[in-house]
């Protein structure tokens, strides 16, 4: 499998858990498997367009600065809500915020 398909593969899967997980109430878990796909999202975007898939979240977001200051800016923003999963539940608005933003992005490349 090419790599474009197995993380486009990914996304999908991980998108399905988080919305398993979002109907059961669980935004914690569901946001932190959104925020997986976003990162996979992202990652796709650079493979397709030559920059080239970043080795780590800080390979990210130089990718993302240089060359789609956009998508930098809006991770920027939603990045603390990430961290936070580490020690503190997150609220189902918060989780909504980023599930709303992946799926438009998934929806805008046509990730399928």
């Amino acid at each position: 499998m090419r790599l474009k398909d197995e993380i486009a593969s990914n996304i999908q899967n991980f998108m399905g858990s988080a919305d398993l997980l979002f109907e059961k109430k669980d935004y914690t878990s569901s946001c932190i498997l959104y925020f997986k796909a976003l990162f996979l999202t992202f990652d796709y975007i650079l493979l397709t367009t030559g920059k080239g898939v970043p080795k780590d979240h800080t390979d990210r977001f130089n990718k993302l600065k240089n060359s789609f200051l956009k998508f930098y800016i809006d991770l920027q923003k939603l990045y603390p809500i990430y961290r936070t999963t580490y020690t503190i539940s997150v609220k189902r608005r918060k989780c909504e915020k980023v599930r709303d933003y992946v799926k438009g992005l998934v929806k805008e490349f046509k990730i399928n």
